[in-house]
């Protein structure tokens, strides 16, 4: 039973940020994406507000504030912000997928010298499988596009935010609850957001109760599920861990567009899916003494941090 329970935010992970692209689909058929992104966030916020107002979460201090900015700008508006961006100009999804998935591999090879989380030569194998995995998976979508070449660089740009935030994360966590780190974030990605969406006067959303029912679905999917389960999964198992998992992602996303938009799977899917499962559960499995070792000298690191 208490293995089931570690598994569960492990799984509402995959389950949850999947959505994302099925809420980002859903919601660009009726407004441009910053639109959207603009009043899902605007909308998350005022609720996480009034809950950690309700919880008696109150002003952040002067480091856990500049450093919660930081990481939403980082993982929610820098991430957001280059991947849709990218398959709005027309980069296809399935490229921006295998950019984005660089990040487990980008986030392991960083991980071992910034929080002494060890990745040894099988977890690498693992990491590299699960690679393949998705492009298995995505291949047929890749270099379809009529995207200009420079807008390739934004889902890379996305993938390098979403890497960087998931380090300094995992380094500052500093005491602040999950619920005060997902509601300083998603504040500062309104933030964001809006000022976006104002500037280039598309923040008006459209009267379609299509829209508000897509964010309504990234909101309570994506936003409270999705990056509430990032944020708890990166401090209970590590950085290499929680983005390893991002590799289920993909062949998850396309489970939900079967189920929803009759998208039927390409022939290379099921040895994709395999291959990433596999990959997964390679490097999750790591013997007990290495991940009590890296716990150890992860802490001892972030006991090591500036505070400040």
């Amino acid at each position: 039973m208490s293995r089931l329970l570690a598994a569960l935010p492990a799984t509402a992970l995959v389950l949850f940020w999947s959505s994302g692209f099925v809420g980002a689909r859903l919601g660009t058929a009726y407004a441009p994406a910053d639109t959207l992104l603009a009043w899902r966030y605007l909308i998350a916020a005022a609720v996480l507000v009034v809950v950690a107002r309700m919880a008696g979460i109150r002003r952040p201090n002067r480091t856990v504030g500049p450093r919660q900015t930081v990481l939403g700008m980082l993982c929610q508006a820098g991430y957001l912000g280059g991947v849709v961006a990218g398959i709005g100009l027309g980069v296809p999804a399935g490229t921006a997928a295998l950019m984005a998935g660089v990040q487990p591999m980008v986030v392991a090879a960083l991980a071992g010298p910034l929080l002494a989380e060890r990745v040894d030569r099988r977890q690498w194998w693992a990491l590299g499988g699960g690679f393949v995995g998705v492009t298995l998976v995505v291949g047929g979508d890749v270099g379809a596009g009529t995207a200009p070449p420079w807008a390739y660089a934004l889902p890379v740009g996305g993938m390098l935010a979403l890497s960087l935030g998931t380090l300094l994360g995992r380094r500052w966590q500093d005491g602040e609850s999950v619920l005060e780190s997902l509601t300083l974030q998603t504040v500062v990605a309104a933030v964001a957001f809006t000022a976006v969406a104002a500037g280039r006067s598309t923040l008006a959303p459209p009267a379609s109760s299509g829209f508000w029912w897509s964010v309504l679905w990234v909101i309570c999917l994506s936003s409270f599920g999705g990056y509430g389960a990032y944020l708890l999964v990166l401090r209970r198992s590590g950085a290499t861990r929680v983005s390893t998992l991002l590799y289920l992602t993909p062949p998850t996303t396309m489970a939900w567009s079967w189920f929803m938009f009759g998208d039927v799977p390409g022939p290379l899917t099921v040895p994709g899916v395999a291959l990433c499962a596999v990959g997964v559960w390679l490097v999750l499995r790591a013997p007990r003494r290495d991940r009590t070792g890296a716990a150890h000298l992860d802490r001892s690191a972030l006991l090591r941090a500036p505070s400040g």
